[in-house]
């Protein structure tokens, strides 16, 4: 029987490894396509996968079981739980698989994408560009339909060039970033706001108008420390939350 195939992922050994690994292949999962097979590989095959011992590997995996997206069963395997929905909030501790896991799973819609000028709020993360392109996406829950978020991605214009708009069919731009347009993320800085719907955002997140929601606002970098992308979420206030975790070592 076929197999599952999870992608690859660099761990940060300044991170516990159960946990990357348990992210990376949260996310594989909510972003798998819906003709992938639901049989995962062995333990011992996904440890050398990712490069970890069988005891970290059993580790990630009862991470994923106790979410209920994973299910496993004596003599034939472990499997994924097709109709799995998020359960817990995504715990940040730092890796940017965290962000694709959070972002994955859903119903993306393309709203609109094209060239739009540098706007004043954006300005200091591209001072040496005049326009950038933007991505307008609206997220839905996949087995209900309802509406979860609206994203604005204003993303460097030669990043943007090599990705084709079908790529944000089912793939967070953080993953399309870096496995697509082969960007070199370094590090991801999230802001997190309780603001009020306005009109647009309640239009299409089907909420009151002015009800709460949470406004993100996450600024992707490269090693040179250069702005990749700046995403700007709208998230339904019933639907999400979110956890950091500060290691003090």
């Amino acid at each position: 029987m076929t197999s599952f195939a999870p992608d690859s992922i660099v761990l940060n050994r300044k991170l516990p490894l159960w946990y990357q690994v348990s992210q990376s292949l949260r996310a594989s999962i909510l972003g798998r396509s819906p003709q992938d097979p639901l049989r995962l590989p062995t333990e011992e095959q996904l440890a050398g996968h990712y490069g970890v011992s069988v005891l970290t590997m059993r580790q990630a995996l009862k991470e994923l079981e106790d979410e209920g997206l994973i299910s496993r069963h004596r003599r034939r395997g472990t499997f994924i739980e097709p109709d799995a929905r998020r359960g817990t909030p995504v715990r940040l501790l730092g890796s940017v698989d965290a962000i694709v896991a959070q972002q994955s799973g859903m119903t993306t819609e393309l709203l609109e994408h094209g060239k739009s000028p540098v706007r004043p709020e954006l300005a200091e993360h591209f001072p040496d560009l005049d326009e950038v392109a933007a991505y307008h996406r609206l997220r839905s829950d996949e087995q209900t339909g309802e509406p979860t978020n609206h994203a604005r991605n204003y993303v460097r214009p030669e990043l943007a060039a090599r990705i084709d708009p079908s790529d944000l069919a089912r793939r967070p731009m953080t993953k399309v970033l870096r496995d697509v347009a082969g960007a070199d993320i370094s590090r991801i800085t999230d802001t997190v706001e309780a603001r009020l719907a306005d009109p647009e955002t309640a239009r299409l997140l089907q909420v009151p108008l002015l009800s709460p929601i949470l406004h993100y606002t996450g600024v992707t970098y490269d090693t040179d420390g250069r702005v990749l992308d700046v995403a700007v979420i709208h998230y339904r206030g019933d639907r999400f939350s979110f956890t950091v975790t500060l290691d003090a070592t």
